[in-house]
């Protein structure tokens, strides 16, 4: 017995060694930090509940921000989706990136995307990659449609599961999405995100044309769960590209059912674009509400993999909330807060947005920050959080010490921003300052707007003529800009 006892320790100690040599080996494999980026659409700074929504339930975004850092004054690299990628991207503001507006490729049918990214362009994957981290992008593309230079597979992505065109993205039920290079049937009828109501307006039976059986942003949720499982033993880079809210207002009815009672809808029949909806308030909350749902579960299974003490989330949008078209209403949601403008605009409504970074055992909770940043830093920041070299040409700064609650950071001398639809828009933020110029290619003597948004951060009071010094500064930087054969028009000031 006393033999038999003897061997038995042996034997679990040995197991616990070797237990323990393969715990040191999987730290030692994967000593890098993880990174995963979630990325709303259209999701306006004030339409969660750690931002003050009032209307709509997002507990685990709430939680994230509690648990983590939530920025206060975190910008867009843009007012709409295309430009505003191609910077988080790049780590260049669209007074230097390829990528301006949503310049679109092909006819309107065709979904063959948007302008796409050019050859030998250093992304964010490109430079993780480099890094030694397996790189996907799951969800929304914009940046390269089929067959271009553009394509995830060729701008540093090992993986690649969702739309690559903004324009077939307008439908939550796809017919088909991509797999890396292959499509990808998902057994939902093809129909146009864009078209009226024929039936009866009060008869449910008259949407059910509008929706499938595979809803695109479950299935990123879904294909993200299984990549963070099956990468648990290497460092990893997963941009998570989410739909929602974007118009069209679709969303299972497993989750429209906990707005539909709550709200004073009437039906919305297409008149301003995308699809109809019968609950069109409902609807728009519950798909945020999807969304926080599946930031949940990317949360959760974090956790579940052990990773969580290893991997910074940021969760943020692409620009402001979307304006009043396709049954969408900002107005009556508060979608952008105190903030004047919404997606389309140069305002602060429409480039300041939702940030939150969340690391917990690095992250202490709780935190705010005020201090401006942009898309721009994220490429520099995860460069210092990962240890391998970052961009050489980059308009971003690295807010890594913020993280870290370091005092004194690098802060910018100024941040910018400019548009060509609608005539040319351009913005410049400098410390609490705020310059605002439209009309600059049309209407090129066009005075300037002029906020001080430590005072009126809804942009109410246009201050310029009080301080043309500012004004004479701010054409400074604006002269910082340059054009490319792509955005060859100049902004002229007076």
């Amino acid at each position: 017995m006393r033999t038999s006892v003897t061997g038995l320790a042996s034997f679990l100690l040995s197991l616990a060694l070797s237990m323990n040599a393969i715990g040191q080996a999987h730290k030692k494999e994967n000593s890098k930090p993880n990174f995963i980026i979630i990325l709303a659409d259209d999701l306006g700074y004030g339409e969660t509940g750690c931002y003050g929504q009032k209307l709509i339930r997002t507990p685990n975004i709430d939680k994230m921000a509690e648990q983590g850092m939530r920025f206060t004054d975190f910008y867009a690299g843009s007012t709409v989706c295309a430009p505003s990628r191609c910077c988080l991207m790049t780590g260049l503001h669209t007074g230097h990136s390829q990528i301006r507006d949503n310049l679109e490729i092909g006819q309107w049918d065709e979904y063959l995307g948007q302008a796409p990214l050019e050859p030998n362009t250093l992304t964010l994957g490109l430079m993780l990659r480099q890094g030694g981290y397996k790189t996907a992008c799951i969800g929304k593309w914009g940046l390269g449609g089929p067959g271009s230079t553009g394509v995830p597979g060729k701008q540093g992505f090992d993986f690649f599961f969702g739309y690559l065109c903004q324009r077939q993205a307008h439908n939550h039920y796809p017919s088909y999405l991509w797999y890396n290079n292959e499509k990808m049937l998902t057994g939902n009828p093809e129909f146009s995100p864009h078209q009226k109501l024929s039936g009866d307006p009060k008869n449910p039976g008259s949407y059910k044309e509008y929706k499938g059986t595979s809803y695109a942003d479950e299935l990123f949720t879904d294909e993200a769960l299984n990549y963070i499982k099956s990468h648990r033993d290497s460092a990893f880079f997963l941009l998570l590209t989410y739909t929602l809210p974007h118009l069209a207002l679709q969303v299972p009815d497993s989750y429209l059912y906990g707005y539909r009672n709550l709200m004073d809808d009437k039906p919305y029949t297409g008149q301003m674009g995308y699809l109809p909806s019968q609950y069109p308030h409902a609807t728009y909350a519950a798909m945020i509400s999807a969304l926080d749902e599946a930031t949940g579960k990317i949360l959760k299974a974090l956790e579940e993999n052990h990773l969580d003490s290893n991997t910074c989330v940021i969760f943020t949008s692409d620009n402001g909330a979307t304006f009043s078209l396709g049954g969408a209403d900002p107005a009556f949601f508060k979608s952008n807060g105190p903030l004047r403008g919404g997606k389309g605009s140069l305002y602060e409504g429409g480039i300041r947005v939702p940030f939150i970074a969340w690391w917990p055992g690095k992250i202490r909770g709780g935190q705010l920050c005020s201090t401006p940043y942009a898309f721009w830093d994220i490429m520099p920041t995860l460069a210092q959080l990962a240890h391998i070299e970052g961009p050489q040409n980059t308009d971003g700064i690295s807010f890594a010490p913020v993280l870290n609650a370091a005092k004194n950071p690098q802060v910018h001398e100024f941040l910018y921003w400019e548009f060509s639809s609608s005539g040319g828009n351009q913005a410049i933020r400098a410390g609490k300052w705020k310059e605002v110029r439209k009309d600059v290619i049309t209407d090129p003597m066009r005075s300037p707007e002029l906020y001080d948004l430590s005072l009126d951060p809804g942009e109410k009071f246009n201050v310029a003529g009080q301080h043309p010094e500012i004004i004479e500064k701010m054409k400074e930087y604006a002269k910082k800009r340059i054009p490319t054969a792509r955005h060859e028009w100049n902004f002229i000031h007076n």
